[in-house]
């Protein structure tokens, strides 16, 4: 039987400082959490059961995300990583709950639009230990990479390499049989303290395994910087938005045009909503421009600003004379332009943030 793990532990230091009060798992993409993009793709292959890697300091909350995972028709146990010792340490912390079934690996806060039904196919007829996926980069020296044959069999893996040996970098997705196992037991930590996976699938190699890869034909984020969740909630809205525009007051000359979803209770007046956006419950939005490629949580408050390619998180107020584009803010922020009108501005905020601009 075929078990899911999925990795939801770690501090998200890339991500600080929003990462200092929610995990990196749960920030919001389209306003849904990356690791619920997790589950459906996992649901999506006919896997039932799911461990979920979580760490003593964050798991609580992820645990309220997922609950039972029920939504998904998924059964879910949470299993604690005491400390982030690397991915093989998260393999090691779960050898009980996977016991001596294959199991995919699936990193959290990966987003990916390549099906996994072909790769798990391949695996299940047989004959690999391991089948990894990668993506063509052009800047490799930022991952951990596999050197290849021209049949797709992995000759060699190298992290994150100083010169130039391969474009195919390691997506946050696996397959491996319980071969892996005996692999980790036989690796030590890297330099960095932590067990790597990169170096038991090359312990795997050098014992005679098999390890193919599977090559990523769409996209892929690695959602650990501003810049690559900003862009992950572009290429989402852009491919999967619709309009959907129900119990919404809408007053004055206010225009929604395009492919906009607007929850419950949410008010427009006098403003202006360009998709692809997405709006939550309870928003209002007065004297505004919502301009495309903008997510906005539940119960936010936009008066008098111009919004683009943002994503505001919950309970947070915009007010007046703002234009904010390419930003990350929080929950319960609290952000405003002050009397004068106001250059474009980027933030960065993590939650309980409070703003305010003024030019003189």
């Amino acid at each position: 039987m075929l078990k899911a793990l999925v990795l939801s532990g770690g501090t998200g230091t890339r991500m600080r400082p929003l990462t200092g009060t929610i995990p990196k798992q749960l920030i919001p993409v389209a306003n849904k959490p990356i690791i619920h993009y997790v589950m459906e793709q996992i649901a999506s292959l006919g896997i039932n059961d799911v461990g979920v890697i979580i760490s003593p300091e964050t798991g609580q909350a992820v645990k309220e995300s997922l609950a039972d995972g029920g939504r998904w028709n998924l059964n879910i146990s949470y299993i604690v990583q005491d400390k982030p010792a690397g991915l093989a340490h998260a393999v090691l912390t779960a050898r009980d709950y996977l016991g001596e079934s294959s199991f995919l690996m699936y990193l959290g806060d990966n987003l990916i639009s390549h099906s996994l039904g072909d790769m798990l196919d391949s695996f299940l007829r047989g004959g690999d230990d391991s089948v990894v996926l990668v993506k063509k980069v052009r800047d490799p020296g930022r991952f951990g990479v596999a050197v290849v044959n021209d049949n797709f069999k992995i000759l060699r893996l190298v992290e994150k390499p100083e010169r130039f040996v391969s474009s195919f970098a390691l997506v946050g997705l696996y397959l491996f049989n319980k071969s892996i196992h005996k692999a980790i037991e036989e690796i030590t930590p890297s330099a960095r303290g932590e067990l790597e996976i990169t170096d038991a699938i090359q312990r795997l190699l050098e014992k005679g395994g098999n390890v193919s890869c599977s090559l990523v034909r769409g996209w892929w984020f690695d959602t650990g910087r501003k810049e690559d969740l900003l862009k992950a909630n572009r290429v989402l809205l852009d491919e999967r938005s619709e309009r959907k525009v129900e119990g919404v007051i809408i007053s004055g000359d206010s225009r929604v045009e395009g492919r906009v979803q607007i929850g419950q209770g949410s008010s427009i007046a006098g403003s202006v909503v360009i998709g692809p956006a997405v709006l939550g419950e309870g928003v209002e939005v007065i004297n505004s421009y919502i301009g495309p490629f903008s997510s906005i949580g539940n119960n936010c408050l936009l008066n008098g600003v111009r919004l683009e390619n943002t994503i505001v998180l919950n309970h947070s107020s915009l007010t007046d004379k703002l234009y904010i584009t390419e930003s990350l803010i929080g929950r319960h922020c609290h952000i405003t332009g002050g009397a004068a009108t106001v250059d474009m501005v980027r933030v960065n905020l993590g939650d309980w943030a409070e703003v305010r601009l003024s030019w003189v």
